[in-house]
């Protein structure tokens, strides 16, 4: 009998080889994995009939050898290949799967779920983002084209309004507050008639301390704070000096938090001892409760903060430690040379619940006060006291409230390039968003 042994990668392969060499009708003995592949033994078709006659049967190909004379005839079964089951046929019939299989294929489309789930997310909030990019865009557009047909009606029927609009512009309000307060001026009023209206909108609005409210006849504990350079060293002296000079030395105490600038506390120290005032310098909030528990009799205490950008993170330590040490009041110092915009971060910064109100610097220095009044405004600040110079006592005042007006309201001399001019303040309207 001729066994034929047939080695291949795999069962498909190696039942191609046989049939190949036998026929479609060849007899399968065995099928079994071995290493490297997969080997099977085959008959010939009509090689069964041989089995009956007891002989040695060897292979011509093969070391295989059969027994001599079989006492019987061996039982031969035919060759089933393993099935191969994809998704599509698990789909089709679920029970030709094992559980095994089942789990590997579920597991599978979890997968690509999630995958497409993904990716269809991912691109819906990229649209979306999109879209809102796009609708952000339009609104500008609108608005500035809506600013530019308000200002053009303005200056048809209301030419007076459009006039101070530009006034107010120009001197440095806000644009959302110079629109609320020309909207109060008459359509057909004269210039001289439409300034006195602002100038009793702004009035009206505009917060400030008498002399029966000044601070140093009331007492208590104030910190001045604010950024570097804004003058707090030499207000605390202004302020010490008017104390002074009305209540005597006796009754007043000095402290100092600022431990990093050069020469600071020895500023203000030499003031103290010009008027005969002690000075005390702090390094945290429990030294600085101690020392306001043990200066607990003095009428007023005044505490000069370190100065230091409204942006810097020490800011809130700052805020933390005076908010520990007890009832401290803050008095925020605003210089009046820089922009609305830098003064409404300086305020949001340092002035926080306990601000008692501000104090003007520099006003000397200051083409026009509408920035610094503007904010004050807008934050509803009382303005306590304005400082126009470096000396002590004499250049710290209260607030005159026409005074204030008279220099917020003034217009930029002809020859500045700040003035507006034409359709400038329309351009200006749309640039902002009006």
């Amino acid at each position: 009998m001729n066994v034929k042994r047939f080695f291949a990668p795999s069962t498909r392969e190696a039942l191609q080889i046989l049939k190949a060499e036998l026929g479609a009708d060849a007899i399968v003995l065995s099928n079994r994995a071995v290493a490297g592949g997969v080997e099977i033994m085959a008959l010939p078709p009509g090689a069964v009939d041989t089995l009956h006659a007891p002989q040695s049967v060897r292979s011509t190909k093969t070391s295989f050898e059969v027994p001599r004379a079989a006492p019987s005839k061996p039982e031969i079964r035919p060759f089933t290949p393993p099935r191969i089951v994809t998704a599509a046929s698990a789909r089709q019939n679920p029970g030709a799967m094992t559980e095994r299989v089942a789990e590997k294929v579920a597991e599978k489309v979890a997968v690509a779920m999630r995958s497409e789930a993904g990716e269809s997310v991912r691109a819906l909030k990229e649209t979306n983002i999109r879209l809102m990019n796009e609708l952000s865009g339009i609104r500008s557009v609108i608005e500035r084209e809506l600013g530019g047909f308000s200002w053009h009606e303005t200056r048809t029927h209301a030419p007076v309004r459009a006039q101070m609009l530009g006034q107010l512009l120009a001197a440095g309000f806000s644009a959302s507050l110079a629109r609320q307060l020309v909207e109060g001026i008459d359509k057909d009023a004269t210039e001289e008639a439409a300034l006195d209206t602002l100038r009793s909108a702004l009035g009206s609005r505009l917060k400030i301390c008498t002399g029966v409210d000044e601070i140093i006849n009331g007492g208590g504990i104030y910190a001045l704070v604010g950024p570097t350079g804004v003058g707090k060293t030499t207000t605390v002296a202004k302020l010490a000096a008017r104390f002074v000079i009305r209540q005597g030395a006796g009754r007043l105490a000095l402290i100092t938090t600022d431990g990093y600038r050069i020469g600071a506390q020895e500023q203000l120290r030499i003031y103290g001892r010009i008027l005969g005032v002690p000075v005390f310098a702090v390094r945290d909030a429990a030294e600085l409760r101690q020392t306001l528990i043990d200066l607990r009799e003095k009428r007023l205490v005044l505490i000069d903060t370190m100065g230091m950008s409204q942006r810097d993170r020490m800011v809130v330590a700052q805020a933390d430690m005076l908010a520990d040490a007890g009832e401290v009041r803050r008095l925020l110092l605003l210089n009046a040379t820089c922009r609305g915009d830098t003064l409404d971060d300086v305020v949001r910064a340092f002035a926080g619940p306990e601000a008692s109100g501000c104090i003007f610097t520099k006003v000397d220095e200051a083409a026009s006060l509408a920035s610094v009044i503007d904010v004050a405004m807008c934050h509803e600040l009382d303005v306590c006291y304005i400082t126009n110079g470096q000396r002590v006592p004499e250049d710290l005042h209260l607030p005159n409230r026409a005074w204030l007006l008279k220099r917020a309201l003034q217009p930029p001399a002809d020859e500045s390039h700040w003035r507006f001019d034409g359709d400038e303040t329309g351009a200006m309207l749309r640039a902002q968003g009006a």
